[in-house]
């Protein structure tokens, strides 16, 4: 598979790159961001944690404001975020911020106009680690995934889907019950149809009802998130952790919102985290 480089920047003795490749699952050119810490120069693969961000957002929101970069060079830990959705003047998007470019959800659409492009779990699950494989020094043996919001509901069922995959999962404001509140129901009664049996794979809650397993689960929630009651509902997961025995360590941030400022304030707790399970 081709790669272009777009860009790239030394940063704490490693490399922040950019990327662009022909997407196969999402028919569009797609974008994504690479921290390869200093290790990476020794040949040596390494461990590799994947990013997924929210709403609106791209690979460039947790590259510039998340503030990583230190710990993951510590670490020697390979720090990816791809994109959020397939982008271009020939994919079907909504005016509206929630849906649409920049809103995948991280489902593979199966209604139209949306099911040629919005492949987003198959691009996260295959054919991205595909290529990173080919063309970084990843140990795809030692990998974690995390997220933001949307990103954090990502985390959260691509994780529960493929049990046995990913060393650890931990969230950041999930949307822990997409099929409980407005985001998701506009999305996935878009992207999957109005059955919504079919929405359970894509809601973390239900997936842990239906029996799906992880060993643990961090969570971190700000109490003054403005979409804390209409949209994130932790409590639902807490509930749906406690029935199935998952280890689910959910922090009430006092004070913190939604933004950025709220994630590089707890990203390196989350790091230090999942450096630990990568280890085992």
């Amino acid at each position: 598979m081709t790669l272009e480089t777009v860009s790239t920047a030394k940063s704490f003795g490693g490399t922040q790159g950019v990327y662009r490749h022909a997407s196969r699952e999402t028919g569009t050119d797609m974008n994504f961001a690479v921290y390869l810490p200093p290790q990476a120069a020794g040949g040596a693969k390494l461990p590799v944690l994947y990013y997924l961000s929210g709403l609106t957002c791209s690979h460039a929101n947790v590259m510039e404001k998340g503030g990583y970069q230190r710990v993951c060079a510590e670490q020697g830990l390979v720090f990816v975020a791809p994109d959020t959705s397939p982008r271009g003047p020939d994919v079907p998007d909504d005016p509206a911020y929630d849906f649409g470019q920049g809103a995948g959800f991280y489902v593979d659409a199966t209604e139209e106009p949306y099911a040629k492009n919005y492949r987003m779990f198959s691009y996260v699950t295959a054919e991205l680690p595909a290529l990173l494989e080919e063309h970084f020094p990843v140990d795809s043996d030692r990998q974690s995934i995390m997220g933001h919001s949307m990103g954090g509901h990502g985390a959260l069922t691509v994780a529960l889907r493929q049990p046995g995959r990913y060393r650890s999962v931990s969230a950041f404001a999930p949307i822990v019950a997409p099929s409980r509140v407005p985001w998701g129901q506009k999305a996935l009664g878009r992207y999957l149809g109005s059955d919504q049996a079919r929405w359970r794979a894509a809601d973390a809650v239900a997936l842990i009802e239906d029996g799906a397993r992880v060993p643990e689960i961090l969570v971190d929630q700000g109490t003054s998130d403005s979409f804390l009651e209409s949209e994130l509902k932790p409590e639902l997961l807490e509930a749906a952790c406690r029935d199935a025995g998952i280890a689910l360590t959910l922090r009430m941030q006092e004070g913190y919102d939604h933004s950025y400022f709220f994630i590089s304030t707890f990203i390196e707790d989350h790091l230090r985290w999942h450096w630990q399970r990568l280890q085992s």
